[in-house]
């Protein structure tokens, strides 16, 4: 399969391209910078410059040529101000979309936010706010388009190592969840259309014999 990755140079994303190329797969990362690309290839990715930002779609989407599924893992990501949050994690998301109809592209899998669809405490920081409206937004915008979409919805996001164990529900319950256990998630959902489902949630499930794993959550998921 040829995968092609938004925000390719992120840490979802980087663990992603190792996952896919140890498959046999061809990811391919959308990069802003150009200084990225060398980190890419060292993950078995194919680096592509576009500039989610200010491409247009058309250019875009002849990026996504020969591609099975596009994923969204970019974000404005830490220091970024209240309007990136909605160029990059909402306008960019929508941006990729229509690239993907234009080239025929059918999956998508968005990954999202724990916590989009509730209201958040009246203390949370403005800018985080921003986010996880402009995360909903992309939810919204891509749940009513006629794609194949999944749409993973991680908790707080760590460096831990993977625990290679991970269940997919639809509600899990809030927590830490490595990022090395969501990178490892969108790989079978990339795969080719399964039947539609409702929406459902990961979360890392502890393994059948000891040791016993500390109580995380992972990322919800919801897939058409």
């Amino acid at each position: 399969m040829r995968v092609v990755i938004a925000g390719g140079h992120g840490k979802i994303a980087r663990l992603l391209h190792r996952e896919l190329a140890a498959r046999g797969d061809v990811p391919v990362g959308l990069v802003r910078n150009p200084d990225h690309r060398a980190a890419l290839r060292a993950d078995g990715a194919v680096p592509v410059l576009a500039d989610l930002e200010h491409v247009t779609a058309g250019d875009l989407a002849a990026h996504l040529t020969d591609a099975d599924a596009v994923v969204f893992a970019a974000g404005a990501g830490p220091g970024s101000g209240t309007a990136r949050k909605d160029t990059v994690d909402r306008a960019a998301a929508a941006l990729l979309a229509d690239a993907a109809q234009t080239a025929a592209v059918r999956r998508y899998l968005l990954v999202s936010s724990m916590g989009v669809d509730t209201d958040p405490p009246a203390d949370t920081d403005e800018v985080f706010v921003a986010y996880l409206r402009a995360k909903k937004a992309a939810e919204d915008d891509l749940t009513r388009r006629d794609l194949d979409w999944t749409v993973l919805r991680p908790g707080r996001l760590t460096d831990d190592p993977p625990t290679g164990h991970v269940t997919l529900d639809r509600q899990v319950p809030r927590g830490p969840i490595s990022r090395a256990d969501v990178a490892a998630v969108p790989s079978p959902c990339s795969t080719p259309p399964r039947p539609p489902a409702s929406p459902w949630r990961p979360s890392p499930a502890p393994p059948r014999s000891p040791p016993q794993w500390p109580p995380t959550a992972a990322p919800e998921v919801r897939r058409r």
